[in-house]
């Protein structure tokens, strides 16, 4: 079976670097197993397959290497990229079904898109030892006052505050122990950061994701979202912050850049979007 697929760069900084993710639009009588194989041919953290939907404008389904997660980020900021510029889209607000949930998609005069997150869940705190020891990092190179946590918006990820941007950059993540403690916290992954950036920007941030076959990733939007609201929740200096970007992928020579917008009321989360713009498309057919 051959199958028309598309690659673009989600979450580009200045039309470089972003996170590669596939795109099939041509869906019909594909199976979950198909699914499975394309995603692990393609070989991108992500790839999204776009179907009609009956109580929405698209159902999105998201598969990496090996499994299905239930949503992504940069995937999503590919695919109406991509309708976009082949021109299958006009509106400027859209409905897509997930497996997180049914979400909103902006697309923007300027080319960026962005996606509706789900409202944050801050869950269970962490011992530092056990993360630090997987990350062959000192413990008191954490940022003091600030803990290690789950915190999801769609995805659990565990939040990890790291002082200094010459330490984050030095980070030699042990993946195996990564992929270990990820399973038994039922996480996507860590998601690192320092409020040192190198631009101005809100955080520098690496993501290690070894449980789904992904190492590091250079762009992750929900992983981003779960930050923004992490730091409204555990910094008093964000507590009145709307737009959050952060920088990403630099130590993989890919720039990127990830905007998060939060809306807050009387100091409740209300609202999460994350933005970013793509690459122009490549296309290509491959055979399963």
């Amino acid at each position: 079976m051959k199958i028309k697929t598309y690659m673009l760069n989600a979450f580009t900084k200045d039309e470089k670097g972003g996170n590669p993710a596939g795109v099939v639009l041509d869906t019909k009588g594909l199976t979950t197993e198909a699914m499975q194989a394309i995603a692990n041919k393609l070989n991108f953290s992500e790839t999204a397959f776009v179907f009609p939907s009956a109580n929405s404008d698209y159902e999105i389904r998201y598969f990496t290497p090996n499994e299905e997660v239930a949503v992504c980020g940069h995937a999503t900021i590919a695919t109406f990229s991509l309708l976009a510029q082949i021109r299958a889209i006009t509106k400027k607000i859209y409905t897509i079904k997930t497996k997180a949930g049914i979400l909103s998609v902006q697309v923007h005069n300027n080319r960026m898109i962005s996606l509706q997150q789900n409202l944050p869940n801050f869950l269970k705190t962490l011992p530092c030892e056990e993360i630090t020891k997987s990350l062959n990092l000192d413990e008191e190179k954490l940022i003091p006052d600030m803990p290690i946590q789950i915190v999801s918006t769609g995805l659990r990820d565990i939040i990890i505050p790291v002082g200094r941007l010459s330490d984050l950059l030095k980070i030699t993540p042990n993946m195996k122990r990564i992929a270990e403690i990820s399973k038994k916290y039922n996480v996507t992954g860590y998601h690192v950061f320092t409020l040192e950036t190198l631009h101005n920007s809100t955080a520098h941030c690496r993501n290690f994701a070894p449980l789904f076959d992904i190492p590091e990733e250079s762009a992750t939007g929900t992983s981003n979202a779960a930050l923004a609201c992490y730091l409204i929740r555990q910094n008093n200096n964000f507590k009145q912050h709307s737009t959050f970007t952060f920088e990403q992928g630099y130590v993989m020579d890919k720039p990127s850049e990830v905007v998060v917008n939060v809306s807050t009321n009387f100091g409740n989360i209300t609202d999460v979007q994350v933005g970013g713009f793509a690459s122009n498309f490549q296309e290509t057919n491959i055979s399963i």
